[in-house]
């Protein structure tokens, strides 16, 4: 019989990162575990940890070193991101066994639509967490719901190795006690402008008038609302990670610092990585946008729209040098970042090349013909690169990155 309401799952891996670890080395499962950078510099903060880790105490964003006198035993191990995105893709690549309606939002979380799946759901979560627990030694909790937001509360109920429903009749009863804060969507900052209208949980929210929430929050204020009462119109869309609108890269230095010759060399390594990922996906960019984030933790962000689409690194090096030498302050650098925006595929990319710019992209294109022809008749070794592979890995390690990109998420698909 066909069903009359969508049947979403948000599949949620349980402490992703120390989950992997122990997969490449089973001797961590059942001890105390977290995933921190450099123990003696501040980046000693704890990005996750394992459940026995959270037992005694230990959180994510908790400082490496009071996390280690709530748990004198606790392993710490530092990121190794080459190895959760690998397991990333193997995981998106298992969920796509039982639909091909798989909608990857991060490294470690997705949504699926199995509406049309004949299993029974509760039957077919039941099968898709041990076949992720057997296959990978991943655990996993899923969220049952009609829509994504239902199934996103859902998964989060219950953790680790969890599988709940949460229906649009049990919204009332499950979600509407609880702090406006608890809900998705709302952070802190939105929790304390709900407060001033005398919101204080989600069943105010939910029962709030939609004109003063949109004059408060914007159009986001509607939105809330409609999740609040368990409305979400969203669909599972496959294609949805394919469609960016940036790619960058941030990084947080080992210590606060005013250092030109530290800051060139990050920019170097930023540049690089995004040039990378915008040669992977054919993409160019018309935006340059640079982050900086001080010791007292204000954040600017400044940006240059171009004349042509870019994807080289040496012009996105040069705009961001540019903006960082106008914009600066002195003060000493805790994050810095940089991104380019306004992307177009290369194939619809035409370029509009200027008197200025005319002669070197000629040049550019010279010296790439004559790489290839020698290439072709000396073979690939030819050219080698300045930096080796164990020299980026050293300063990879050196640095600690903020967050994922998205543009590999869509791996498990080739």
């Amino acid at each position: 019989m066909r069903k009359t309401h969508k049947v979403i799952f948000h599949v949620d891996m349980n402490s992703f990162y120390a989950s992997v670890e122990v997969v490449y080395n089973p001797s961590l499962k059942g001890k105390p575990l977290a995933i921190a950078g450099n123990p003696e510099e501040r980046k000693g903060i704890i990005v996750t940890s394992s459940y026995e880790a959270r037992a005694k105490g230990v959180k994510t964003t908790m400082p490496l070193w009071q996390a280690r006198e709530l748990c004198p035993e606790l392993i710490v191990l530092r990121p190794n991101f080459e190895r959760y995105r690998n397991m990333s893709t193997k995981i998106f690549k298992l969920l796509t066994n039982y639909t091909d309606l798989v909608e990857p939002v991060s490294i470690d979380e997705g949504y699926m639509d199995v509406t049309d799946h004949p299993i029974h759901p509760v039957k077919l979560a039941e099968t898709i967490q041990q076949d992720l627990l057997h296959t990978l030694g991943i655990p996993c909790s899923i969220g049952i719901g009609p829509n994504k937001f239902l199934a996103k509360t859902a998964s989060d109920m219950k953790k680790p190795l969890g599988i709940t429903i949460l229906r649009i009749r049990d919204v009332e009863k499950k979600l509407w006690p609880l702090p406006a804060q608890q809900m998705y969507g709302v952070g802190k900052k939105t929790a304390e402008k709900l407060q001033k209208i005398n919101i204080e949980t989600i069943g105010d929210l939910a029962k709030a008038d939609v004109y003063i929430l949109t004059q408060l929050l914007g159009i986001n204020g509607e939105r809330l609302k409609n999740r609040a009462n368990g409305i979400d119109h969203r669909k599972v869309d496959p294609d949805s990670i394919s469609d960016f609108k940036s790619i960058g890269n941030s990084r947080t230095l080992p210590y606060d610092t005013t250092d030109r010759e530290q800051i060139t060399s990050l920019f170097d390594q930023l540049a690089t990585r995004v040039e990378e990922r915008l040669e992977r996906r054919k993409l160019k960019g018309q935006t340059v946008q640079l982050m900086i984030r001080y010791d007292d933790r204000k954040t600017i962000t400044r940006s240059k729209k171009l004349r042509n689409f870019i994807s080289d690194k040496a012009t996105i090096l040069r705009v961001t040098q540019m903006l960082f030498d106008k914009h600066w302050t002195g003060q000493p650098i805790r994050l810095l970042g940089i991104t380019v925006q306004d992307l177009l595929e290369e194939e619809h990319v035409v370029e509009q090349l200027d008197l200025f710019t005319y002669e070197d992209e000629i040049k550019r294109i010279k010296m790439e013909q004559t790489i290839e022809q020698l290439t072709e008749k000396y073979g690939e070794k030819t050219f080698k690169k300045l930096q080796t592979d164990d020299d980026k890995k050293e300063a990879d390690d050196n640095l600690f990155r903020t967050s994922f990109q998205k543009d590999f998420l869509d791996d498990f698909k080739k």
